[in-house]
């Protein structure tokens, strides 16, 4: 028998389905159903196809048809089963694009008779799935506020120099937080940048007084509606960021959620003294008298502490501790510690 001809070969052998643009299902049981029927739509048109070229060797055979005429319906017959193949894949892909979108599953399929014309090999090639879109990185405002206080040995939190309810903190800032491990979002590194606004308001009518080197409290002679003294810090904070999340699953992409989970996160911060100054309010003469007085105040510029939060919900129960003086040698060894609620909102 005449073999086939190179233009068969090369025509079976291009035809290959465009990139299918099926999105990848997030449900294995819809993945395993669409292949299924996939897998139908083959094996129908290699059946078909099998049938009319046994048809055409039986006529052949008998030499109701020359060997021309032969090779000539086998080609037809392969290029017709080739574009169905072709075609209602094609129809199948489009109606699940229309709920599915972002994946890449491409299929090739090329067809090959042997030279005996007698048998008939499909080859199938399904090129891999595209792994969902994961966002390993990211990002939320942060906001703490709370009490602030300064202790040193002399100087604890029961007999302090500062009002415990009117000694303040404030935070804003802005967080990244990455995945460290590639398949579990158990542990996390959480790292940004932070303003920190730490005000103190001294006991007894005093307020902060510079000498030189020294900067200590001494008692205002005229009765003070208000002293603070406030330090404004820039800091880069790191936290390891612990507890359980949810995996949330759509049809292109993964995420892993903390929302209303338990949440630790235990590091501290670096960075700089960007500014100080006191606020003084008082009657003088019966005037009002507000004062807002801006100086070095012997602090020291490099600041550095821990800190660390714990969350049940969206919010957290949040601690820091400069470990650097508030004021330089050799002024008493004081150090800024911070307690309240910190929101870290995406």
């Amino acid at each position: 028998m005449k073999t086939i001809t190179i233009y068969l070969s090369i025509l079976l052998m291009s035809l290959v389905m465009p990139n299918m643009q099926a999105q990848n299902d997030s449900i294995p049981a819809q993945q395993e159903r669409i292949q299924e029927l996939k897998d139908k739509i083959i094996k129908e048109e290699k059946d078909l196809l099998r049938i009319k070229l046994e048809g055409i060797n039986y006529r052949l055979e008998r030499e109701y048809i020359t060997p021309e005429e032969a090779e000539k319906q086998k080609e037809e017959a392969a290029k017709t089963h080739a574009l169905n193949i072709e075609n209602r894949i094609a129809i199948l892909e489009n109606q699940i694009a229309l709920r599915q979108r972002g994946g890449n599953n491409t299929t090739y399929v090329a067809l090959e008779l042997f030279e005996d014309g007698k048998a008939l090999n499909f080859k199938v090639n399904e090129g891999e799935m595209n792994r969902k879109f994961d966002k390993r990185t990211t990002s939320d405002l942060v906001i703490a506020a709370g009490l602030n206080n300064a202790i040193s040995g002399d100087n604890s939190i029961d007999n302090s120099d500062f009002k415990i309810g009117g000694s303040r903190f404030f935070e804003i800032g802005w967080a990244w937080k990455t995945r460290v491990f590639k398949n579990s979002n158990f542990m996390r590194l959480k790292y940004g940048v932070s303003f920190q606004f730490n005000g103190l308001k001294p006991t007894d009518n005093r307020v902060f007084v510079e000498d030189g080197e020294l900067t200590t409290l001494e008692e205002f002679p005229l009765d003070l509606d208000k002293s603070k003294f406030r330090t404004d810090n820039l800091v880069f904070p790191v936290h390891f960021e612990f507890g359980p999340s949810k995996k949330i699953e759509r049809e292109n992409y993964y995420r892993y959620s903390t929302n209303d989970q338990f949440k630790i996160g235990l590091g501290g911060y670096a960075g700089f003294n960007i500014g100080e100054r006191q606020k003084l309010k008082y009657k003088e003469d019966g005037d009002k008298v507000k004062d807002k007085l801006k100086g070095d105040y012997n602090t020291n510029d490099f600041v550095y502490g821990l800190s660390g939060y714990l969350s049940l919900g969206g919010t957290a129960l949040y601690a820091k501790y400069d470990l650097n003086p508030l004021f330089k040698d050799p002024n008493v060894e004081l150090h800024n510690i911070s307690v309240g609620l910190r929101f870290d909102i995406d």
